[in-house]
């Protein structure tokens, strides 16, 4: 199990600055920051537990907010907060990690909705996971694999809105796994994980899940609109093929690109920026 801190340090990506309307009235930024300052110092898994859930108490009642979209907190780390650019969804997300049992992912998708109308929220737990997230399966909110999204970007496709989201999961002490996953709503509050299409050759996935050491790290991320660069895996010695443990960058780049209806796989490609 990687250090409890670490963890925790590595989630504070997300976090951007917070309106001041937001502050006026309302501590639940400088509890938010006691409560995970709590969490650091206190290794006693009934002890963060308790811990975990006055955030969670706190953070049912902040996604109900009607200002929801129009801000973050500032100065949380370790609550990983993304609004995709079409402003009409946001996610929450955090880790909690425990030591003698399984840790766990939160997660909130909070879709917004007609003015005048509430804003739909589905919220989510799974335990930490060492399994293969599978690529041949849609997934819901009952069998949520659990992962931290970090970015987001909107699709229309055949009338339907759904957008693509780039995750970690930490499930595996010795493998750490990246995810590109498409995310729609079956209903208003229903969610619905993984579209049929990534095409690696012959075969359609989907989603792409990339495993590689907990030691090292990887790139993934948007390039475009219609791309999706990240870096190409390769084991660290030949007769480590195919034990993930084991694999990490080779300081090359492979993408997939939209096109024809489907996102394709494309490799070696040229990561430099064009300009």
């Amino acid at each position: 199990m990687k250090p409890i801190i670490a963890c925790f340090l590595i989630i504070a990506s997300v976090s951007t600055g917070m309106t001041r309307g937001q502050t006026d009235g309302n501590n639940t930024p400088q509890m938010l920051s006691k409560l995970y300052d709590r969490l650091i110092i206190n290794f006693n898994d009934n002890d963060r537990l308790r811990i975990n859930d006055s955030i969670k108490l706190l953070i049912d009642s902040y996604v109900k907010s009607d200002t929801l979209f129009n801000h973050k907190f500032s100065n949380l780390r370790y609550l990983g907060q993304i609004t995709s650019p079409d402003s009409m969804l946001k996610i929450i997300t955090w880790n909690l990690v425990l030591r003698s049992s399984a840790s766990r992912y939160f997660c909130y998708f909070i879709r917004k909705s007609e003015q005048g109308k509430e804003n739909s929220v589905c919220s989510l737990t799974a335990l930490y996971k060492p399994a293969p997230i599978r690529t041949d399966t849609v997934y819901s909110e009952s069998d949520w694999y659990g992962a931290l999204y970090y970015d987001i970007k909107p699709y229309i496709v055949n009338d339907q809105k759904c957008w693509i989201l780039l995750g970690i999961d930490y499930g595996n002490s010795f493998i750490t796994r990246k995810i590109i996953d498409v995310l729609s709503f079956a209903s208003e509050s229903s969610i619905l994980l993984g579209k049929k299409w990534f095409a690696s050759g012959e075969v359609i996935k989907f989603r792409d899940v990339f495993e590689y050491s907990s030691s090292g790290l990887m790139s993934l991320r948007f390039r475009s609109d219609s791309s999706i660069i990240f870096d190409h895996l390769v084991p660290f010695s030949p007769a480590m093929q195919d034990d993930r443990q084991y694999y990490g960058p080779d300081y090359s780049y492979d993408a997939y690109n939209f096109k024809n209806g489907l996102w394709r796989l494309t490799y070696n490609i040229d990561a430099r920026n064009k300009k």
